[in-house]
């Protein structure tokens, strides 16, 4: 097991992480504010469930072997470019719902898994873990795998966690923009430009060097 200042350090270097704007921050957010604090959490533990099948890809060697495949990269951020899309297709295909309706509407268990196939096909996360986790094992420790394991259960919960008060800010907010008319559309747009951006972000993506 990492000693206490290692995990002390991890911990710090972990929130410092979370505190940076990013894809995930963006989706739980627009997710909050079009289908309602639900739709906030759910997508925060759609996230988290991808988090926990990263950890145990990583800890199995699964992930390296991915990364090791030069054509993966590619494959999987195209993959998701179009995942992205389609579901920013979606977004302006729904009715112009409050948020609060929306989120009673929208199945939780869809948003859940939407938040984990973003997740899931973003190389970067996938590079993320492979070389982030690492950094914080004690070599000495023959139990390699046990200690990615639990630097990556604990990314999981300080993830979770801070995520989940974005859904239920996103939600919060939502809700207060619901009485105003032109809010219904504003966050269906708003939905689809945020799915939109972060498909173009992984299309112009550069290669890891």
């Amino acid at each position: 097991m990492p000693e206490a200042h290692t995990l002390g350090l991890f911990v710090g270097a972990v929130t410092l992480l979370l505190l940076v704007p990013g894809p995930n921050m963006l989706f739980v957010m627009s997710h909050g504010l079009h289908y309602g604090w639900r739709g906030g959490v759910a997508a925060a533990l759609g996230i988290a469930l991808a988090d926990l099948i990263l950890t145990l890809l990583t800890a199995a060697g699964v992930t390296g072997m991915v990364a090791a495949w030069p054509p993966s990269f590619d494959l999987i951020r195209y993959c998701g470019a179009a995942y992205l899309l389609w579901m920013a297709y979606r977004a302006l295909r729904s009715e112009g719902a409050g948020a609060g309706q929306a989120g009673d509407r929208v199945p939780l268990q869809a948003v859940m898994l939407r938040a984990m196939l973003n997740s899931l096909l973003n190389p970067k996360a996938l590079l993320f873990f492979i070389l982030f986790l690492p950094q914080f094992v004690v070599p000495a420790n023959a139990a390699l795998a046990a200690q990615l394991l639990l630097l990556g259960g604990l990314l999981t919960l300080l993830a979770l966690l801070f995520h989940l008060g974005l859904g239920l800010l996103g939600g919060t907010v939502g809700r207060a923009l619901g009485g105003w008319r032109r809010a219904r559309s504003l966050q269906r747009w708003g939905l689809a430009g945020v799915l939109g951006g972060l498909a173009l972000r992984l299309l112009v993506m550069p290669r890891p060097g």
